[in-house]
């Protein structure tokens, strides 16, 4: 993955001086300090096991653009924000993510000796959700596996397509207000985006 930082002039964060002050604030908020405020939501433990899965769920490597991913999934959870539904086989989205994770955690101490989900090797990690992908509709926790995966890819998706970092990735020249869009054809490009 490539990224720009602040500052560059290439990428979506370059094209601030063309937004409005509050979608320029809202959107320069996201590159903001990593931690701040702290977790409020996740338990040590279940932030051990959030990271290192949305460490795996999103391909992450020390060497990417920082995109704070579980603060923004801690945030939507400790203060009630969900996607506005749910499957009616899973409990609320904060009791499915505090049972998956310890979920997560259970089966790697069963399976590794012990030791916790982020604790284990990526290839085990690995073998691990994709026992619990190969699951599909069956139980896993007292949960269909398929829709505590799509509750734990729908929020790793929106907290991290959310970020600038993610857009450059995509190609996505950020927001367009107030100038507004020109070309909205499927393949067409505004004049100011990068044109790959």
């Amino acid at each position: 993955m490539t990224g720009t930082r602040l500052g560059d002039d290439a990428g979506a964060v370059g094209r601030a001086g063309t937004w409005d002050t509050v979608t320029a604030g809202v959107v320069l908020a996201r590159l903001g300090p990593r931690r701040e405020p702290p977790l409020r939501f996740f338990t040590p433990a279940e932030e051990a096991a959030a990271e290192a899965l949305m460490d795996h769920l999103l391909a992450r490597s020390p060497k990417d653009p920082p995109i704070p991913v579980l603060p923004v999934i801690d945030a939507r959870l400790a203060t009630g924000e969900s996607d506005g539904w749910r499957y009616a086989d899973l409990p609320e989205d904060a009791e499915a993510w505090r049972r998956s994770l310890a979920g997560l955690d259970e089966d790697a101490r069963t399976r590794h000796g012990g030791r916790e989900f982020a604790r284990i090797g990526y290839g085990d990690r690995d073998r691990l959700l994709r026992y619990v992908v190969q699951l599909s509709g069956r139980d896993w926790h007292g949960m269909p596996a398929s829709h505590v995966w799509s509750l734990w890819t729908r929020y790793a998706c929106e907290a991290y397509y959310a970020h600038p970092y993610a857009w450059d990735e995509i190609g996505f020249g950020g927001p367009a207000y107030p100038r507004g869009y020109m070309r909205l054809g499927r393949g067409l490009r505004e004049p100011w985006e990068d044109p790959r």
